[in-house]
């Protein structure tokens, strides 16, 4: 069960990025659980990681191969988190490093671990280490869709996003894929996504929009308020579009910079879309708030809210558990008499209750659609934020349950 249609763009390829894919059958036999990827030298990588401090072995490792190397591989599979696993979660994580860079002619530290699936296992080492030939020799650069479906984990469909955009006179692509349906929260979330361009940008520069758009995109969804042990997100520029470096300062960062948010919005509402069970897909949108963190706090009380979240999937105006939600937010002096909440274009709240105008009628009007907008206006500032989350549904506690069977 998910929100929209959730097809595949018609994915371009990206100059210097090739992708292969095979099975491990670490958790089904058969099943496409290991995904390469192989950039050209010269190629250059940033990283956002989850601020779990439980985080998993290939975090960590990724992390300190990062410091150390201009990444060549990024190696993922499915199935198993490698997280929980103490010392022997580290060694695992960097055996298949090693295997795949005494294969592909490198370094153990030029190749990027990544895992996501059951936590406190061991990694099945072997079963990786024996895919990867066919991994290795499968790559080529038109696979974005078949690594789509190769991470998915609880997904109930692959998700990705690709683009093109002038820059100078030069073409620049960009293509992305992410999984992630359930443990997902800020911070990141119990998500993969990986987003290649062939710009050519300086380090400084990637890393910068890396962080930014990370924490606009990926750090701005929540499934469940649970922050995973192994999410991670990596900006991938591999140099290849024939323009020049694109820095600080470039004039073109500001387009680039918009069509690569696109990429990362895209990606992130796909997650949304296609959490476990959801039906809903629900944006939430917090404006005149007096600093950042009381925006951030309200629109997370609200999306975090097991009442608010099961009437969403109810379609039930309940608007009395949104408003409740705003009050426990945490927002000092807060006036219960100037805010304002909508739902959709149809006001709620208003001189501290229920608006004159509203009525169930036009409330249920809004419920029953897939999509739907909360809108909180506290008035105490200019600061707005906006958080995307979706419903809680039977299915979610069903698939949560089974998960591990």
């Amino acid at each position: 069960m998910a929100v929209g249609p959730g097809t595949l763009p018609e994915f371009f390829p990206v100059a210097g990025v090739r992708l292969g894919i095979a099975s491990a059958g670490i958790k089904k036999p058969g099943r496409k659980d290991v995904v390469v990827f192989e950039l050209a030298p010269g190629s250059r990588v940033a990283g956002l990681f989850t601020r779990n401090q439980f985080c998993a072995a290939p975090v960590t490792l990724s992390r300190k191969h990062l410091a150390e190397k201009a990444p060549r591989y990024l190696l993922i599979n499915t199935g198993n988190a490698n997280a929980g696993t103490g010392k022997r979660g580290m060694d695992d994580a960097l055996a298949c490093c090693q295997a795949l860079a005494q294969q592909a002619g490198v370094s153990a530290a030029e190749v990027l671990p990544f895992s996501t699936g059951v936590i406190g296992e061991p990694l099945p080492v072997q079963k990786i280490v024996s895919a990867l030939p066919k991994a290795l020799a499968s790559a080529g650069d038109n696979r974005w869709a078949e690594a789509a479906n190769g991470i998915m984990t609880t997904d109930t469909r692959p998700k990705g996003a690709s683009a093109q955009v002038d820059l100078g006179g030069h073409t620049v692509t960009i293509s992305g894929i992410s999984k992630g349906a359930g443990m997902i929260r800020p911070n990141m979330a119990t998500m993969l996504g990986f987003i290649a361009t062939d710009a050519l940008i300086a380090p400084d520069a990637l890393q910068a929009l890396a962080s930014e758009l990370g924490e606009q995109s990926f750090n701005r969804i929540t499934i469940d308020g649970d922050t995973s042990t192994n999410d991670a997100c990596t900006l991938i520029a591999s140099g290849q579009y024939g323009g020049p470096e694109i820095t600080l300062e470039s004039p073109h960062l500001p387009l680039l910079r918009d069509a690569l948010r696109d990429i990362y919005l895209d990606l992130a509402h796909a997650i949304v879309r296609d959490g476990e069970g959801a039906t809903k897909f629900v944006t939430i949108h917090v404006s005149g708030a007096a600093v950042q963190q009381e925006a951030l706090d309200v629109a997370y009380a609200v999306a975090h809210s097991p009442l608010v979240k099961t009437a969403l999937f109810a379609s039930d105006p309940n608007w009395g558990r949104i408003l409740a939600a705003v009050g426990r937010a945490g927002v000092a002096d807060l006036d219960v008499n100037a805010l304002e909440i909508h739902l959709g274009d149809v006001c709620l709240v208003r001189d501290g209750g229920r608006a004159d105008d509203y009525s169930e009628e036009r409330g249920q009007a809004v419920m029953d659609q897939e999509e739907i907008t909360i809108a909180i206006n506290l008035k105490r500032g200019d600061t707005s934020e906006t958080v995307w989350t979706c419903d809680f549904s039977h299915d979610y506690v069903t698939i949560n349950a089974d998960y591990r069977s």
